[in-house]
């Protein structure tokens, strides 16, 4: 059976550094970081007392009524925020398509811990009877795309991902495999996460998985270099609308990028540190290459998923040369989880976001506060200023607890 060809013609955004497309390109371009105190509660006493928050996020320009979010947690909020966006630049008109013929593919790494606190501490105070009704509508992770479908009438094939910080590029390359085989014509995917909550800041500090460079939070995410001492916790959504070649054409669309790899592997080995040998993560790029029907010298820019822990950043690395042989010091390769933050599960639809970009504009993003070398992080990542230069082809590698990895191919659409 042939497979259809899958581009790219909508991207949508909220994210620690804009929230939209234009506002979050220029400040990545620009290598401005989105992190900073948090404010969302009062974090004294953590470890890890700074955060990727959003930052003037109005649920209003996307339709949504008090109503509405008062029965929407923030991701789920994100997530039909980002899909208007998206969907908008697609140009699709939704009156006249068959929506029984567009779907969504939206993922989420936690959901959502606040409503759990929320609600947990009106348990604890005022007893399980002032419990409130959309308690578990509001939390469970697969409202984001199953609101999106609400919102937007969209009756097609409707899921989630859930794998940690792949459940974003997981997402994208399973909505790809939909509309390659053509059981949809659009699809709109990605991930999205709002969880800066105590719980999920307490769970990450005991984990001793966060940086605790508190007096410099815009120097705290810092991706291959030697003194990185952890993540940022952020949030916000990363989504696109993805189509058959076929249908995008018959609506004269226009086409921002094709999707034409996607690997996913399993490093079956702990829960949350990486395979030491790079093993599941080189997989994964690997069965992307093949699937693309390209070489490792075709890849112009890897986007790392680059977290800023130590041993992340050194397996990744790892991984990047298993994979690439000796091309893998001769590729671009960055971390924008130096500006945004670590977005969990809505990282993978973000940094997708971001390759497509990058092939539009020609500029690889840079991984900035790179300021001290690590021999074992010994890559060509683009230090501190965007570069300028003629992009075919990138690779976005996420990796998650519990060793999912997921790697994503997407290149200049050339007719």
């Amino acid at each position: 059976m042939q497979e259809n060809r899958v581009v790219v013609t909508g991207l949508g955004i909220i994210s620690p550094v804009g929230n939209d497309v234009s506002s979050f390109w220029q400040a990545i371009k620009e290598g401005k970081s989105g992190v900073g105190p948090i404010t969302y509660f009062d974090p004294a006493g953590f470890d890890s007392r700074i955060a990727g928050e959003v930052k003037g996020f109005d649920p209003a320009l996307y339709g949504l009524t008090h109503k509405d979010t008062k029965r929407m947690d923030q991701f789920v909020q994100f997530a039909v925020a980002s899909a208007k966006q998206a969907i908008t630049q697609s140009g699709l008109d939704l009156a006249k398509e068959d929506r029984e013929r567009i779907g969504a593919l939206i993922g989420s790494g936690i959901g959502s811990l606040h409503t759990i606190e929320e609600q947990h501490k009106i348990y604890l105070n005022k007893g399980p009877s002032r419990l409130s009704p959309f308690l578990i509508p509001m939390l469970i992770v697969n409202e984001a795309a199953g609101q999106v479908g609400i919102v937007y009438g969209l009756k097609g094939p409707n899921s989630c991902v859930a794998t940690a910080c792949a459940s974003g590029s997981h997402s994208i390359g399973e909505a790809f495999r939909i509309l390659e085989r053509g059981d949809a014509d659009v699809m709109v995917a990605g991930g999205t996460e709002s969880c800066i909550v105590a719980t999920g800041v307490g769970g990450f500090c005991a984990l001793k998985g966060l940086s605790m460079r508190n007096n410099e939070p815009q120097k705290a995410s810092r991706p291959f270099d030697k003194e990185r001492d952890g993540f940022i916790m952020a949030e916000g959504c990363g989504l696109v609308v993805l189509e058959t070649l076929d249908h995008a054409k018959k609506r004269n669309a226009k086409i921002l990028a094709e999707i034409v790899g996607y690997g996913m592997t399993c490093d079956a080995y702990h829960m949350t540190a990486p395979d030491p040998q790079g093993d599941g993560a080189s997989r994964a790029m690997n069965l992307a290459l093949k699937d693309s029907h390209l070489n490792p010298q075709d890849v112009d820019y890897i986007n790392a998923h680059g977290t800023s822990t130590k041993l992340n950043d050194k397996l990744e690395t790892l991984a990047i040369k298993r994979a690439m042989g000796d091309y893998a010091k001769k590729v671009a390769v960055s971390s924008t989880k130096s500006m945004t933050g670590h977005l969990l599960g809505a990282a993978g639809g973000v940094e997708f976001v971001v390759c497509c970009l990058a092939l539009q504009d020609g500029v690889v993003p840079p991984t900035i506060n790179y300021e001290y070398p690590d021999p074992e992080c010994d890559l060509d990542y683009v230090p501190n200023t965007a570069r300028k230069m003629s992009l075919e082809v990138c690779m976005s590698n996420s990796l998650g607890f519990g060793g999912h990895n997921a790697t994503l191919i997407v290149k200049k659409f050339k007719g």
